[in-house]
């Protein structure tokens, strides 16, 4: 988990001062019930003013690091001896697989539709985080600025404005792209599949990473490809050197990987990794499509590079969208192919014609008008703030020993259990509480990840997702027991 030091706020005194003792939080050095410093006697120790150490503290207690009691001051609330260990990894059986959890999947996707159902399993902003109002104006804005108010076809590899803005945002992850190396799709998913249609034929294999989102193994299984996977360190990310000795044994054709924030550990790869597999790949001449979907939702000080800022021979293509950012509805992907962009728009072409016009004019006025990056600040940092409540309750209301994972960013945190609870099961019981989580088995092929469950923390931490924890805290000790 990064600390304050690293966010945006880092740049006022106060940040400061609330990264410092957090630091001291986690490290064990302020344990959980010690008092802290008058907001006077730390103002006098650090020679700041008292309205800069009460924000300090505020920042602190916004996290849920220290809690303030009432004439009493303030109190070390955060509890890391109970998650200091991350999930193990799993290595996979070392043979290419079919996907074989589809009704698993299904279940857990219509669960996810039912509005009296806690969603914990959803990894996307609630409509609390969704700027609705200045989407709304974008939306409005870009018909009055359009001679046929949007309602005509679109450019077939899309919509002009859009893709200048999504060439202007490549400067952030290292890019250097124009509007011309942009094609738009129908969300990242559907980017994701414009791209394997277009690289592979049925009974190819492709390499991904286990555990991963559970979403691509439908796509597999519908173009009938075959899946290699490849584990995951929770510290480094994709495991390289398995990756290689794998590729000497297995033809690959693609790798897909989500090299920043990987749904469900939430690991972001060092720059150098990133560079190493770019290298791997493009001498072995296997293209990589990489999902940066979660690129933008940072707790860092600066939004991570991707392998595509390292591409120097066009043989990653970057995929993403706005649906983990600003509005999952409205469907509005990219893709970057390199040399492989007119098999990618010739598939798009085939399957869409264009994408929607409305959608792709709003989303490029949102960027164009500066609403996007006032929006991704405030988002990141309530994302932040919740992947850190949400990682105490656990730790409060789960048994001792549950391993928690550290995200970067992203949405999920990726949860291991006592090697006697059965993830399937602990999710079909938490659902006759309407409570929705994501059981392990989902994100492999063979399932191996049975102790495991992925919670969501998008939405925003209340009494009422408190007591939903309680209540899966419970749950898992009545199958431990």
């Amino acid at each position: 988990m990064e600390s304050i030091a690293h966010t945006e706020d880092y740049d006022f005194l106060y940040a400061q001062i609330a990264a410092r003792i957090e630091k001291q939080i986690k490290q064990n050095l302020l344990k959980p019930g010690d008092k802290l410093p008058s907001v006077r006697m730390l103002s006098q120790e650090q020679g700041i003013s008292m309205s800069t150490a009460y924000k300090a503290y505020v920042e602190l207690e916004n996290l849920g690091l220290i809690e303030a009691r009432t004439k009493s001051g303030y109190y070390v609330k955060y509890l890391p001896a109970r998650f200091t260990s991350v999930p193990e990894t799993k290595p996979p059986l070392k043979k290419v697989k079919q996907a074989s959890v589809a009704e698993m999947i299904a279940m857990v996707y219509r669960n996810m539709s039912e509005d009296s159902v806690l969603q914990l399993s959803r990894s996307s902003p609630p409509l609390s985080l969704i700027p609705l109002a200045k989407l709304s104006k974008s939306m409005m804005e870009s018909i009055r600025n359009s001679p046929s108010g949007n309602i005509t076809y679109e450019n077939p590899q899309g919509n002009i404005a859009l893709r200048k803005q999504v060439a202007k945002n490549a400067f952030n992850w290292g890019g250097n792209i124009t509007e011309d190396d942009v094609i738009t799709t129908q969300g990242c998913l559907e980017a994701l599949i414009f791209c394997l249609r277009a690289l592979t034929k049925p009974g190819d294999t492709i390499a991904i990473e286990s555990p991963t989102y559970f979403g691509i193994f439908n796509v597999m299984l519908s173009l009938d490809l075959k899946v290699l996977e490849i584990p995951v360190n929770p510290d480094t990310g994709l495991d390289l050197e398995y990756l290689e000795r794998a590729m000497n044994e297995v033809p690959v054709k693609v790798c897909l990987f989500v090299t920043n924030f990987s749904n469900p550990i939430g690991v972001c790869m060092p720059d150098e990794r990133k560079q190493q597999l770019v290298r791997l790949l493009a001498e072995k001449q296997v293209p990589l499509i990489e999902d940066d979907i979660y690129g933008e939702i940072y707790f860092g000080k600066s939004r991570p590079r991707t392998c595509k800022s390292y591409d120097n021979d066009g043989w990653v293509i970057l995929c993403s969208s706005v649906s983990k950012s600003i509005a999952p509805g409205y469907r509005v992907g990219w893709c970057v192919p390199g040399r492989f962009k007119e098999q990618v728009l010739n598939i798009k072409m085939m399957h869409s014609i264009a994408s929607a016009t409305p959608t792709q004019a709003a989303i490029g006025h949102f960027f164009e008008t500066g609403r996007y990056d006032l929006h991704m600040r405030h988002l990141r940092k309530a994302l932040y703030t919740q992947c850190l409540r949400y990682t105490q309750a656990i730790a409060t209301h789960f048994p001792a020993g549950t391993k928690i994972s550290r995200p970067q960013g992203g949405y999920a945190l990726w949860v291991e259990l006592d090697k006697k609870v059965n993830a399937f099961e602990l999710y079909q019981l938490a659902i006759e509480q309407s409570i929705s989580i994501a059981p392990g088995q989902i994100f492999s092929v063979d399932g191996r990840f049975t102790n495991f469950i992925r919670i969501s923390f998008g939405l925003a931490f209340d009494e009422v997702v408190e007591e939903s924890f309680k209540v899966l805290g419970k749950l898992v000790n009545g199958l431990i027991s």
